[in-house]
């Protein structure tokens, strides 16, 4: 089965950032989460899967094709982005008017369900909707042309737990069909630990991890101890610490560690704090 997204080696180079050798693959029917620290690279991998820029080298595949070359593709991929892109003027059955002539395969009816399984008022004006409004009814636009890919950047970021659970929930009807594929791009690792099968975590524009959600997970714990038990653990087991008056925590490769040490399980947090802010061994005094 083709994969929904094909990365290999992606490169873009600003003056001040350098996107480096991005690869990952997102198989169809799953989720992935996409986490990293602001100005990792996150926006600028997706501009670039998007065709919004262009790459510098590598190879790009959404749904087998680089939609640089064929961009009939985007047909088939629904975009939520964390500003929404409707003209604010315009109502919700306005939109899908519009809509209808851009997309092919645009199912006006599925759209109008959508709004009612929302609770979207579709004869008011966009401006007027609250943020948690618009991302559903970017969703709504998103599912209703046939899209078997969804690319979501930040989409649930500023929202109520309340709204965000009901975006989860439909992103997890979506994918029951094995057809279809999400990519989301979060800061809030929380709601990906809830509904994502694969996770991505980009920092300073490399990919720093990447693989099944559960797996990670499993390899990577948190163990707290004194100073000296640290200091006898090989350097290559311990992904980064931290200090404190009372001994320190660690970041570590659960399998690596000696039996008689517990280490306690770890969250997608866990792993982008203790990576990027926690000290390493060997270049710290213990």
């Amino acid at each position: 089965m083709t994969n929904a997204i094909e990365l290999r080696n992606l490169r873009k180079e600003y003056e001040s950032f350098t996107l480096d050798g991005v690869s990952l693959t997102l198989p169809m029917g799953c989720i992935m989460g996409f986490i990293g620290e602001n100005g990792a690279g996150k926006s600028t991998t997706i501009k670039a899967m998007l065709g919004l820029i262009e790459k510098d080298s590598g190879d790009i595949r959404l749904l087998g094709r680089d939609p640089a070359a064929d961009r009939s593709v985007m047909e088939e991929v629904g975009l939520v982005l964390d500003s929404g892109f409707f003209p604010p003027e315009m109502n919700a059955l306005q939109l899908g008017k519009v809509l209808s002539k851009i997309y092919k395969h645009w199912d006006g009816a599925a759209y109008r369900a959508y709004l009612e399984r929302f609770q979207i008022e579709s004869g008011k004006k966009i401006k007027a909707y609250s943020r948690g409004m618009v991302m559903k009814l970017s969703l709504a636009a998103a599912l209703s042309h046939g899209a078997k890919l969804l690319l979501l950047d930040e989409a649930t970021s500023g929202l109520d737990p309340i709204v965000r659970d009901d975006i989860l929930d439909i992103l997890y009807d979506y994918i029951q069909d094995e057809g279809h594929s999400v990519f989301l791009s979060s800061h809030i690792t929380g709601d990906l630990e809830k509904i994502a099968d694969y996770i991505t975590f980009i920092h300073q524009g490399k990919i720093f991890l990447s693989g099944e959600k559960d797996t990670l997970l499993e390899t990577y714990g948190l163990f707290h101890g004194s100073r000296e038990q640290l200091a006898e653990l090989a350097p290559a087991t311990v992904v980064g610490y931290r200090d404190s008056d009372f001994g320190v925590t660690a970041l570590v490769k659960r399998y690596e560690m000696p039996g008689d040490l517990a280490v306690e399980s770890a969250t997608l947090d866990d792993l982008m704090l203790y990576s990027i802010k926690g000290k390493k061994p060997g270049k710290e005094k213990i």
